[in-house]
């Protein structure tokens, strides 16, 4: 069984490996251009160095709502206010970056669906 912060984890790593691969197969295949500037100098001068710099900022920030997660749960007053407002924070952090991702996926398959 896994734990409870482990499946976000999962689709925000998914989620961003879909925009990583997707992007590599835009740039590289389609003429789609990145539109991020740093990521656009990455993935121009080296489509592997872009790989490591995408894989390793999606497991960071994966990890790091893995980890703030595990913190949060391990309050003793899980009744207070500053405990619902930091989950929700956390939650609504997470929502918007999944959301975010999911918009990159959509938009670089249209881009290569056309």
């Amino acid at each position: 069984m896994l734990k409870p912060g482990v499946i976000p984890c999962i689709l925000i790593i998914f989620m961003g490996l879909m925009d990583c691969v997707t992007t590599i197969i835009g740039v590289g295949f389609s003429g789609a251009k990145e539109l991020n500037p740093a990521m656009a100098v990455i993935v121009n001068s080296s489509v592997g160095a872009f790989l490591v710099v995408k894989v390793a900022a999606t497991m960071f920030i994966a990890f790091t709502y893995f980890f703030a997660r595990k913190i949060l749960m391990r309050l003793p007053n899980k009744n207070g206010k500053t405990f619902s407002y930091s989950m929700k924070s956390l939650t609504i952090v997470y929502l918007g970056l999944v959301g975010f991702l999911g918009l990159a996926v959509v938009n670089n398959l249209i881009i290569l669906l056309h």
